[in-house]
């Protein structure tokens, strides 16, 4: 039987740590930066866990991680 194949744009923006959670880092970071507020860039600095109900799906997704 051959491999799965993993679902690359989902392997670049998740990660699984060793627990078995699946870590994200937030969106709306990259530009028009002047316009957000200092409280909630430094808000989206920090990296967030995804909900566990969506992580069955995401893990499906990456067969190997």
């Amino acid at each position: 039987m051959g491999k799965i194949k993993t679902h690359t744009a989902t392997e670049k923006r998740f990660k699984v740590t060793g627990s078995g959670k699946v870590k994200l880092n937030h969106m709306n970071r990259r530009h028009k930066l002047g316009k957000k507020a200092p409280k909630r860039k430094r808000i989206l600095r920090k990296a967030e866990y995804v909900a566990a109900t969506q992580a069955k799906t995401i893990k499906k997704m990456m067969p190997y991680a």
